[in-house]
């Protein structure tokens, strides 16, 4: 292969529209642009949505929702995910999402454990977020929360 053998592939160019060459070419006289009205003067037309004075559509429909980009999502696990847990486990994010204790959530930043739930095992939990609630149950069930970021 050379670089002067080198050409478009068939039909991707097109050569441009010879407008005003004569009735014979199809687009003579009024070139393509029909009689008269907006869309037969230079620069005519109308903006994407417009919808000749009418009430957009864009603009007809409620406003509703708000997507916050710079929310912080956790990924949550309740206590009674942790019950049957081995005692002596050390229950982290990648333990939760390995053994799929957790729903998962997209653009997550950490675990936060929930203190939905009984807590008999001792257990070191290590979670971004701890409500104080779980908190106070796993220290009374003997073992440890670590807050990790």
């Amino acid at each position: 292969m050379r670089i002067d053998t080198l050409s478009p592939a068939e039909g991707a160019r097109t050569s441009a529209k010879r407008l005003g060459r004569g009735i014979g070419s199809g687009l003579g006289k009024t070139s393509g642009k029909g009689h008269k009205g907006q869309w037969a003067r230079s620069g005519g037309g109308v903006r994407p949505g417009f919808e000749g004075g009418q009430m957009p559509l864009a603009r007809r429909i409620p406003k509703r929702g708000f997507n916050n980009r710079f929310k912080k999502v956790y990924l949550i696990v309740n206590l009674s995910d942790l019950a049957d847990v081995p005692e002596g486990t050390v229950v982290d994010y990648g333990f939760v999402v390995s053994n799929g204790l957790a729903k998962m959530v997209k653009n997550n930043v950490g675990l936060k454990v929930l203190g939905d739930g009984e807590l008999k095992t001792k257990l070191t939990v290590k979670a971004a977020k701890f409500s104080q609630t779980a908190k106070d149950a796993i220290e009374k069930a003997g073992g440890t929360a670590e807050t990790v970021e």
